[in-house]
C-alpha cells in the first residue's frame, strides 16, 4: 500500500494527501513547483491547502507577498487526531441530544399505507413484514375460516414458515370447522366458535393482513395503527365468547 493510501484511510482525500506527501519532499515551496509534484489542479490547490492548514498538517510564510508553503512534522498528526475525537464526541453529544426528536418526527410522519400480495411467495413477504412490525412481547392474533376447498393450501403453507410464526406469540380464533386443520392443532393458543368470524385476518403492531384464499391467492397489508387497534379491540370481545 503506498503512503497516498494509506493517508485516505486515516481520514486525508485524495488531494490533500498527495499534497501533503509533495510538500514533505520539497520542503517550503510556493504553489507552482508544488502543483508540479503533487500532480492536482492548480484550480483545487488553494482550497487544498486551506484545508491541510485548518487541520494543523501545513503552515506557510509570507515573503515578498508570495506564499510559501511547508509540511508540518508527521508527529503533528497526533493533535489532528486528536482534535477529531474532539470533534466526534461533540458531534455524539448533540446526536443524543437530537435522537428523541428524530424517532418522534419519524413516528409522526409514518403514514398509513397498503399493499397487495399475490401467490404463495407473496403472501409469505406479507407475513414477513407483518411480523418485522411485532415486538418480541406482543401478540400475533388471528381469525381463521377453515375450508376444505384451500384447508390443505393453508395448512402447508402455515407448516412452512412455521419457523417464522413460532418466533412470536400467536393467538387465534377459528370457525368449528377449524378444528380439522392440522396446523391449527399446532396453535397453543387457540379458540373455536359456531357464529361467523369477519375472514381469514391478522393483526400485529400496527399492521393488519386480511388474506383470500381463493386462487389465486391474494392478501391484503394494511399499515394503520387505527385500524389495527379497532381489530384487536374486537379480536378480543369474540375472544372472551369463544371456546377451547
Amino acid at each position: 500500500m503506498n503512503e497516498t493510501k494509506e493517508l485516505e484511510n486515516i481520514g486525508l482525500t485524495k488531494g490533500e494527501a498527495k499534497v501533503y506527501l509533495a510538500l514533505i519532499e520539497l520542503g517550503s515551496t510556493t504553489v507552482g513547483p508544488l502543483v508540479k509534484k503533487a500532480n492536482v489542479a492548480y484550480s483545487n490547490i488553494y482550497e487544498i491547502l486551506n484545508r491541510l492548514v485548518d487541520k494543523g498538517l501545513v503552515s506557510y510564510i509570507v515573503k515578498s507577498k508570495t506564499k510559501y508553503f511547508q509540511a508540518a512534522s508527521p508527529k503533528s498528526f497526533s493533535d489532528y487526531f486528536n482534535k477529531k475525537e474532539q470533534e466526534l464526541k461533540f458531534q455524539k453529544e448533540e446526536f443524543s441530544k437530537m435522537l428523541p426528536r428524530l424517532i418522534n418526527l419519524q413516528t409522526s410522519s409514518n403514514k398509513e399505507s397498503v399493499e397487495v400480495f399475490v401467490g404463495l411467495k407473496g403472501l409469505k413477504t406479507a407475513y414477513e413484514k407483518l411480523f418485522s412490525g411485532l415486538k418480541r412481547n406482543e401478540e400475533n392474533l388471528f381469525f381463521y375460516i377453515h375450508d376444505k376447498k384451500y384447508g390443505d393450501v393453508a395448512d402447508n403453507f402455515y407448516f412452512n414458515i412455521h419457523d417464522l410464526i413460532k418466533s412470536y406469540k400467536n393467538r387465534g380464533i377459528s370457525n368449528e370447522e377449524g378444528r380439522k386443520s392440522e396446523f391449527n392443532k399446532k396453535v397453543k393458543y387457540i379458540r373455536y366458535v359456531n357464529f361467523p368470524i369477519p375472514g381469514n385476518i391478522e393483526v400485529g403492531g400496527d399492521n393488519l393482513l386480511i388474506i383470500s384464499w381463493e386462487k389465486p391467492v391474494s392478501a391484503i397489508l394494511i399499515h394503520s395503527p387505527s385500524i389495527a387497534e379497532n381489530f384487536r379491540k374486537y379480536f378480543f370481545e369474540v375472544w372472551e365468547k369463544s371456546k377451547k
